[in-house]
């Protein structure tokens, strides 16, 4: 099974003006973790189509896993897209991931790091630790210490287990100023997203 992200995330109430849909995404949510791929895909198919972010996530988890459908990358592409294009922070790294492995479009690290940004500002702890890890690549024009160091910093603050030591490590490699310049970035990233991180 392909190493995406699965994570629970608190869902918010969607409201549907004009066109009644059915389907409900926390049933759907609920027969996916109990392995009911198809019952999850009943629940869900309407509600993506109609752009529903959470419903369009979990279609990509269902195409992008072969979970109660033949894995199909196009299928995981599209549904991905719908949900990231609205800011679904997991649904973006799942689209960076599969550009950045090639699977379904042509390998792109300059697009992976494009939707890891997006899912990192959401708050996406595996986002943050894939840019840190592409900003610490000192053999690499785009080498930036002080942005390793904010996103592996961010990274340990939501929880992240091995960020720390990626952040300690960074750190022996930069100035006491580049810390300093570092640690400021950080603070204003949590400041300024208050909303995110009270859903985490």
């Amino acid at each position: 099974m392909r190493s995406l992200s699965r994570i629970v995330f608190a869902v918010s109430a969607v409201l549907f003006a004009a066109v009644a849909v059915s389907g409900d995404f926390q049933k759907g949510w609920d027969a996916y973790n109990n392995a009911d791929y198809a019952a999850a895909l009943a629940e869900w198919q309407e509600l993506a189509d109609a752009g529903n972010a959470d419903a369009a996530y979990g279609m990509g988890l269902l195409y992008g896993n072969g979970f109660g459908v033949d894995l199909n990358d196009e299928m995981a592409l599209k549904y991905y897209g719908i949900a990231a294009e609205k800011g679904h922070g997991d649904a973006a790294f799942n689209l960076a991931v599969m550009h950045q492995n090639g699977w379904g479009v042509p390998m792109d690290e300059n697009v992976a790091n494009e939707w890891y940004a997006v899912a990192a500002e959401k708050g996406n702890t595996e986002a943050q630790m894939a840019l840190g890890r592409f900003f610490a690549m000192d053999f690499q024009d785009t080498y930036d210490p002080v942005k390793a160091y904010k996103w592996f910093a961010l990274a340990e603050k939501l929880g992240d287990y091995g960020a720390q030591e990626k952040r300690e490590f960074i750190a022996t490699r930069m100035t006491a100023e580049q810390v300093a310049e570092a640690d400021g970035l950080v603070e204003k990233w949590m400041t300024g997203h208050k909303q995110v991180l009270a859903g985490n």
